[in-house]
């Protein structure tokens, strides 16, 4: 799991690439939660080059989703696959994060 991360008016960007699986997880909570709580709380997850995601990498994203709340923050989901779109929708999680196919769009939100 490839993770890079970038900052545009204090708001978070990190983009995700690879699969986002059991192995993975660890490592990736860690770096994203370290992200969260040394920057604004305001976090876009690109997740355009995860080809694929398990219940696992899904808890990841709860994860980092209470942190930023916890600062009153938030995390917006930017360019979902159909794959991990579908993962999303089936656990009715777009419920909890707002989803966007433009980062101008994400970034917005967050402002």
């Amino acid at each position: 799991m490839v993770l890079t991360h970038r900052t545009v008016e204090n708001i978070d960007i990190v983009a995700l690439a690879g699969r986002l699986v059991m192995a993975d997880v660890p490592q990736v909570r860690q770096r994203l939660l370290a992200i969260v709580e040394q920057g604004s709380g305001k976090l876009i997850l690109d997740l355009a080059e995860v080809g694929f995601m398990d219940s696992s990498g899904l808890s990841v994203l709860v994860s980092v989703f209470k942190a930023a709340r916890a600062k009153s923050g938030e995390v917006v989901l930017l360019h979902l696959n159909p794959t991990v779109r579908s993962l999303i929708e089936l656990t009715r999680l777009q419920q909890v994060f707002s989803i966007f196919d433009d980062e101008a769009t994400a970034l917005a939100r967050l402002h």
